[in-house]
């Protein structure tokens, strides 16, 4: 079964203005000084996973451009342009549907494209294993959890079954039931979460096959689903750019979690110890990197985030 990547890269990371701006957003930039690009480095871990894998990247359609410049093997009908932001339920549900157009049943794994992850084969590890149970055929959606290093109260957690009675799938003790998830937290709500064992940050990597995702779409956000049913007759077309112009922005603004993950019976979680870090804050930035952030840069962060209360 063919693998495809989605690349989800529309955010404008306003949380590291001004390093990041509405124009350049953190996803296109070197944050880390290393020479890639956040996106660049998850492209690269992502073909780490499956070479032959098919790329897909969903993205404001003012950021095509960025896209082009830093991933040019990347197809011009596989840079998916959103014309309005609609949060990651339209945003999933538009490649979901575009790539079922063409290819049908295959894998699909959704992913940030800013993220820091420091172990390359450990992820591939942790993605393939995913990307074998969802292979199967089986209505199952796999999320990555990382275990937690510290109570962070910046990530959404992940409950799983209690470690002395998880659920497992075929005998796989790598993947296991999702009980709930959670919000971030208070500082002694996160730990508590980090004493229990069985509460990991939610990465926001999805992993499942076409069948399975597009019946949840189905059945926990139909208007949704509508919408790309009705827009589906413009793909690979002259008229889809006109046609996702009226129709995408009509989409209710939801997350991917609140749409379908919260509510579907079927999704399990493969937990992953291998470092990382969303990379929204300095402090991120700087323990990642060792490097310090200039305080003048702070203060502008503050005096901006000050401006949009």
């Amino acid at each position: 079964m063919t693998n495809h990547i989605v690349i989800m890269a529309g955010g404008q990371g306003t949380r590291l203005y001004p390093i990041s701006t509405a124009e350049k957003p953190k996803q296109f930039l070197d944050l880390l000084g290393v020479g890639k690009t956040l996106i660049q480095m998850t492209y690269e871990r992502f073909k780490a996973v499956d070479p032959e894998a098919r790329f897909w990247v969903v993205t404001s359609k003012d950021y095509v451009h960025w896209i082009k410049e830093q991933l040019p093997s990347i197809p011009d009908d596989q840079i998916l342009a959103e014309p309005a932001p609609r949060n990651t339920a339209p945003c999933i549900s538009y490649a979901i549907w575009k790539i079922k157009a063409r290819f049908g049943q295959c894998n699909i794994v959704v992913s940030p494209s800013d993220a820091f992850v420091s172990s390359i084969d450990s992820y591939a590890v942790t993605i393939r294993k995913a990307l074998k149970f969802t292979g199967t055929g089986k209505p199952a959606i796999v999320c990555v959890g990382i275990k937690p290093s510290n109570p962070n109260t910046g990530y959404g957690y992940i409950e799983i079954s209690s470690l002395d009675e998880m659920q497992t799938i075929d005998n796989q003790p790598d993947i296991v039931k999702v009980k709930s998830f959670r919000e971030k937290p208070d500082l002694e709500t996160a730990k508590r979460y980090l004493e229990a064992g069985n509460y990991f940050w939610n990465a926001g990597i999805f992993v499942w096959n076409t069948m399975t995702v597009e019946s949840e779409i189905r059945t926990h956000a139909p208007g949704i689903a509508a919408i790309m049913d009705e827009l589906e007759p413009s793909f690979y077309t002259p008229s889809e750019e006109a046609e996702l112009q009226r129709l995408f922005p009509t989409c209710e603004k939801i997350s991917i979690d609140y749409a379908v993950m919260e509510k579907s019976p079927d999704v399990w979680c493969i937990p992953a110890d291998w470092p990382w870090d969303d990379l929204g804050s300095f402090a991120a930035i700087e323990k990642v990197t060792g490097r310090l952030i200039p305080q003048e840069i702070k203060d502008a962060q503050e005096e901006y985030q000050k401006s949009k209360r």
